[in-house]
């Protein structure tokens, strides 16, 4: 397919396009920040300014006519980075852009990228209602950043109402690794508390890279999300244990076994065949 990434510039989107190549897809970056100079490929596009995405998404002169699938993944990436206000006016105005955009386009495969953060982080402030965690409990936004990832949730429910011919998938990712982060792991290890407010949980960005490649093969029409996490936890310790002293009034839904990931990959692993082939532990195969 042709696919528009957006923000490919990014940690998470550095991985896709490179997934996405590798797998045989035309990709083309639609980002803020392209640097300087020409880059094939690469197009600096305002995702505020409805004109220019819809432009991005219909024709770019030279590139491409028509787009198949749109990956959007752009966004100020997490709280505190800004000011609330402009943190949830930047992300909600660009996704209506890139969902409006697509709709006028006819594009009908669009995933985005949600957040873990809609389940109620942090969880040290409000445990969760049970682990590992997963898709079927109501959405909990703590902070602007969240909400608005809640409300892109909702607003794709909306934008499949009046085009139920498209393919809208939301992946809730966990905390972005690349390799190189894994340097800092050990040093978490002596207080279990560091980690709690998600639940130790992480993503390797080539892991998460698959599970948007995964997203986009998805044929049956209407919104599904799903969490996206790596198999394991960022801990040495075994996560019941982890969980009976840091969550000791939350049940535990289910075996937990070993270092198993504490945000349910499930419903991916069910209805997407995903499953994570990376880890931060020796040898780094999950």
């Amino acid at each position: 397919m042709r696919v528009v990434v957006t923000g490919g510039r990014g940690k998470l989107g550095r991985a896709v396009v490179a997934d996405l190549q590798e797998h045989g897809h035309d990709v083309h970056v639609l980002d803020a920040d392209v640097g300087t100079g020409y880059q094939a490929g690469v197009t600096k596009v305002d995702l505020r300014d409805y004109g220019q995405v819809v432009g991005a998404l219909t024709r770019l002169d030279d590139r491409y006519d028509s787009v198949d699938a749109v990956v959007h993944l752009a966004a100020i990436p997490a709280p505190g980075l800004v000011p609330n206000a402009a943190t949830f006016a930047n992300n909600m105005v660009a996704s209506y852009n890139v969902l409006e955009a697509c709709r006028v386009a006819g594009i009908r495969r669009v995933v985005w990228a949600s957040s873990e953060t809609v389940l109620g982080l942090s969880f040290l402030d409000t445990p969760p209602p049970y682990l590992p965690v997963d898709e079927e409990y109501p959405p909990a936004p703590a902070s602007a950043y969240s909400l608005g990832k809640t409300l892109e949730e909702d607003m794709a429910r909306q934008f499949s109402r009046w085009e139920p011919a498209t393919v809208y998938t939301g992946l809730r990712f966990s905390n972005v690794m690349a390799p190189t982060d894994y340097e800092e792991f050990p040093t978490w290890q002596d207080d279990a508390q560091v980690r709690a407010w998600n639940a130790w949980g992480y993503i390797d960005a080539r892991d998460g890279a698959q599970a948007v490649r995964l997203a986009l093969g998805r044929t049956d029409p209407g919104v599904e999300v799903f969490i996206i996490a790596n198999a394991d936890t960022v801990m040495e310790r075994p996560s019941a244990e982890l969980a009976a002293e840091v969550f000791p009034g939350v049940p535990l839904r289910g075996p937990v076994e070993g270092t198993q990931t504490l945000l349910s990959i499930d419903k991916a692993r069910r209805m997407l065949g995903y499953e994570p082939q990376h880890s931060w532990r020796p040898g780094g195969a999950a």
